[in-house]
Order: structure tokens, then C-alpha cells, then sequence
């Protein structure tokens, strides 16, 4: 499938084929740099994620047993076509999502390594044995795959972050059905169609779009043995509860505030670089964009000035124009949202240094645009820093002292991501070791893990036990059996009825 020959409907992937059934209810796709309706997407009622989970179902009893080599052969199949076919995933993200073409080239390609990483899956499948633990009995254990796996995905990574999971849970044995989000569907699935051409068997990879409706379903349903999500707070709260509930296992990651601390001796070219480049691009939906910078006071003020220097000369436009360096937002609704809060933020006694309604723009007249916004003099009782605004609202919070800053950080109900901008060794040692949040940047301001390691938050940015991908997907994934094993032959010491001990 090709941007040219997407079709005006997009329905779901159940059991290797699109669904040919006929939706009771479905929604509109926007282009968000024209304003214009693209494509209608069915909304799954609980039925079609009963067919979908059913259709799982069936494929988990033999792709469960289908050796680590088929899996892997699959794997390494499917990776081969989703690289060859980055650019024109990419297009279809920015023709639904509207960042540009750059960033959602640079999506695919994270999401390639975590299919990278899956392809390695026999090595992190592996049990472990001890012989003669006693006398003539061994023990060992193994990993085995859960079942049918639920993943419900956000619009702002419509391809990364599905992979996150997808391939990881497939390689582990387990049969998936994905829900993304209804804002931006067709990469699910145009990915689907690439795992049928890579030989995966019909029913193993499943996509069902919808709401709540599908959500709910998906969470209740009996054949469902685990549930990763990926969104706001309340929802991750609510997904964790609900899941949970109807004894599931759930990841549910949430939301973010991330703070990037700035000291006195940091470079602050690279600081004001970092700011911009992490709290705009991707008209910050993000969950990882830097939303607060925390600059010492004795820096603030040219710190605050160096970052409104370069806000002007940001390229505001459609993501499919090569010199674009930022696109609209996802819906006009969410527009307005964010833009809300400029207004809000003066109210409360912010500064608003840099006005991103005022901002040029290079795109379609009726697009969900807002330019870049900075706000200096923030608060932490403001809506501004206490709400996750997710769109490009940059917030400078002064704090006098290095202690005052992470004291800061520390109190923030959300710990997903943080960076700190310093040329101290020392101060980096003490903030990585105090800072209560999940992933760290040291001069780095979007500090995503590489595909071997695990993706996740703390506090309310983080609902379960397990990280995103990497090593804690695969142990979210499978579950432990531990064998003891005592053959005939072996000695043993006949009737005992006191409670075994190893001699």
C-alpha cells in the first residue's frame, strides 16, 4: 500500500485479511497541514474485537509451538521489508500526523531497532538448569509465551511505538491484537500487511481501530492475558485499574512533564539548541519533549534570551516541504487546546516571551497550526507547568540553586524523562543518583533508550511493574516455569512425609 493507493476507508486486519464486514460507526482522518478530511476509519464495536481475539486465539495454539528458528526467520522477514519500505511509512505518518518528513523518518528508524532487537530473541529466551541441585534431581526453568496480547497504541508514534511491543511479543510466541489510534490509523496498517508478507500466520497479528468501545472490550475480554498502553496519565490509570481488574498483566505507560536543568557552567549554546530542538519538534507531542527548562537564576535571563533568538527563525509549514522544520497539530480541537493555555499562562502571571500565534506559516490556510511558544517566569502552581499540554509550550522555571532545581523535579507528580545541561562531573554523578525519574539525559534532552535497553518512567508516568521493550518486554511477555526433575533410577530415600529439603 502506497500513499497513492491508500483507500478512502480504513477498516481493520483480522485473521491475515482486511475486515469485509460493515462498521456500525466510524471516524474522520484529517490531513493536519490542510485541514481536509483524507480518509473515514471503522470503529471497532466489541464484536469485531471478539472475531480479532478469537482469530488470535486460534494462531497462538500453533505459533506457540512453531520453533525459535521459524519465529526468527519471520522476524528477520518482516525487518527486512520494514526497512526497505522507511519512506514511504514515513509519508503516510506525516500525511495523518503532520510532523515532518525528517522526524517521521526518524520514527521508523527507532522502531527499526526494536524490531532489531526481537530478531535476537532465541539468546533472551534461553532457561536456565542446575543438575544434581540434590541428590539425583535437577532443576531448570523456561520461558513461555502468555497468549493472546492486547496493545493500544497513541497517535503520536503511530508506527515507533507499536513497535515497541508488537515484535518483541510475536518473537516471544504470543498472538497480537493491536488498537491504534483512531487519529491516525493507516500505519497499523500498512506494518500488518508488511508482517503477512513476511510469512507471519493469518490470525497472529491482528488491528482493530476504534475508541473507548474497543479499548473497554479489549480489556475485559477473557482471552486477553496482557495489555501494553501507551498515553495520557488518567488513561494509563484507567488502563491499569481495568486491566488489572479483570486479572490481567498491564503496562501502562503515561504522561510526562520533563524537565531539562541547566547550571551555571553549562555551554548555553548547546543548552538553547537542546531546548528548542526538544520542546518543538514534533510541535511537541512528544511524551519524552522537554516541556520545563530549570535554569539557575544566575543564568536564566540569557539562557531565556539565547532560546527566543532562535524561536523566529524555526520554519513553521507542511511536513512534506523538505525546508519545514516543524507541522501543524493533530487535530484543530487539540490545536485549540494548547493554545488555550497562552492565555491561561497570563492570566496566572507568566511571561510570554514568544506568542506561536503570531508565527509564520508555510502550509495550507485552514491546517491545525500554532508556532513555537516560551514562557519565562513559571511557576509551579500555574496550569501551564502543572498540566501536560503536549503541543509546543515552553515553560522556563528559575530556581536559585542546583538543590532548588532537582528539589523541583523531584516533588513533579510525573518521571518520565529529565535532562541535565552541565560540564560538572560531579553534579552529574549527584543528579543521576537523586533525580526520582525513569530516564536521564546528561547534555542529552530526549534521553530514549537505544533498542537493547528498556523504555519507561516512574510515578505517574508509569503504571506496572515492566518497561517499554528491550529486556523487560521480554520478561512482560513471557512468563516463568520452573521444573524439578527426578528420574527413575535415582536414589531417593522412600516415603517421607516431612516438607522436602535438598541434601
Amino acid at each position: 500500500m502506497t500513499i497513492k493507493d491508500r483507500p478512502a476507508r480504513i477498516t481493520h486486519w483480522i485473521d491475515g485479511k482486511p475486515w469485509n464486514g460493515t462498521a456500525e460507526r466510524s471516524g474522520e482522518v484529517f490531513d493536519p497541514a490542510t485541514g481536509a478530511v483524507s480518509s473515514t476509519v471503522d470503529f471497532a464495536s466489541p464484536a469485531e474485537v471478539d472475531e480479532a481475539v478469537a482469530s488470535a486465539r486460534h494462531a497462538w495454539q500453533g505459533w506457540r509451538d512453531t520453533s525459535l528458528a521459524t519465529r526468527t526467520a519471520v522476524l528477520f522477514a518482516f525487518r527486512e521489508l520494514f526497512s526497505s519500505a522507511r519512506s514511504e511509512l514515513a509519508a503516510i505518518i506525516t500525511s495523518e500526523h503532520g510532523k515532518v518528513l525528517s522526524d517521521a523518518a526518524g520514527e521508523v528508524q527507532r522502531a527499526l531497532e526494536s524490531v532489531d532487537f526481537a530478531c535476537g530473541i532465541p539468546h533472551l529466551l534461553k532457561g536456565e538448569f542446575s543438575e544434581n541441585a540434590s541428590t539425583g534431581l535437577d532443576v531448570y526453568s523456561v520461558r513461555q509465551p502468555l497468549g493472546v496480547v492486547g496493545v493500544i497504541s497513541p497517535f503520536n508514534f503511530p508506527a515507533m511505538v507499536p513497535l515497541w511491543f508488537v515484535p518483541n511479543a510475536i518473537a516471544c510466541g504470543n498472538a497480537v491484537v493491536l488498537k491504534p489510534s483512531e487519529k491516525d490509523p493507516s500505519s497499523a496498517t500498512f506494518i500488518a500487511e508488511l508482517w503477512a508478507r513476511a510469512g507471519l500466520p493469518a490470525g497472529v497479528f491482528n488491528v482493530v481501530h476504534g475508541d473507548k468501545v474497543a479499548v473497554d472490550r479489549m480489556l475485559e475480554h477473557p482471552d486477553v492475558k496482557a495489555v501494553s498502553f501507551v498515553g495520557s496519565t488518567p488513561v494509563a490509570r484507567y488502563v491499569y485499574r481495568t486491566g488489572t481488574g479483570n486479572g490481567k498483566r498491564v503496562q501502562a505507560l503515561g504522561g510526562a512533564k520533563n524537565h531539562m536543568v541547566v547550571l551555571a557552567d553549562a555551554d548555553l549554546d548547546l543548552a538553547a539548541d537542546a531546548a528548542v530542538s526538544a520542546g518543538f519538534g514534533s510541535a511537541g507531542e512528544r511524551c519524552m519533549a522537554v516541556s520545563v527548562v530549570v535554569a539557575v537564576e544566575e543564568i536564566a535571563d540569557e539562557l531565556v534570551a539565547k532560546i527566543a533568538e532562535r524561536i523566529p527563525r524555526l520554519r513553521v509549514g507542511d511536513g512534506r516541504r523538505p525546508d519545514s522544520e516543524m507541522g501543524p497539530l493533530i487535530t484543530a480541537a487539540h490545536r485549540d487546546r494548547v493554545a488555550g493555555y497562552l492565555d491561561r499562562g497570563t492570566a496566572e502571571g507568566a511571561s510570554l516571551v514568544v506568542d506561536g500565534r503570531a508565527h509564520g506559516v508555510e502550509g495550507g490556510r485552514d491546517g491545525f497550526w500554532l508556532g513555537p511558544c516560551l514562557f519565562d517566569r513559571v511557576e509551579p502552581d500555574m496550569s501551564i507547568y502543572t498540566d501536560e499540554i503536549f503541543g509546543p509550550v515552553l515553560s522556563v522555571v528559575r530556581r536559585p540553586t542546583y538543590a532548588s532545581a532537582v528539589e523541583l523535579v523531584n516533588a513533579n507528580p510525573y518521571g518520565n524523562g529529565t535532562a541535565i545541561f552541565t560540564n560538572d562531573g560531579g553534579a552529574v554523578r549527584r543528579f543521576r543518583h537523586d533525580v526520582e525519574v525513569g530516564m536521564v539525559g546528561v547534555n542529552v534532552p530526549i534521553p530514549v533508550p537505544v533498542g537493547y535497553y528498556s523504555f519507561g518512567g516512574w510515578k505517574d508516568s508509569l503504571f506496572g511493574d515492566t518497561h517499554a521493550y528491550g529486556p523487560e518486554g521480554v520478561r512482560f511477555y513471557t512468563r516463568a516455569k520452573v521444573v524439578t526433575s527426578r528420574w527413575p533410577g535415582s536414589s531417593h530415600g522412600g516415603i517421607d512425609l516431612g516438607f522436602p529439603h535438598n541434601t
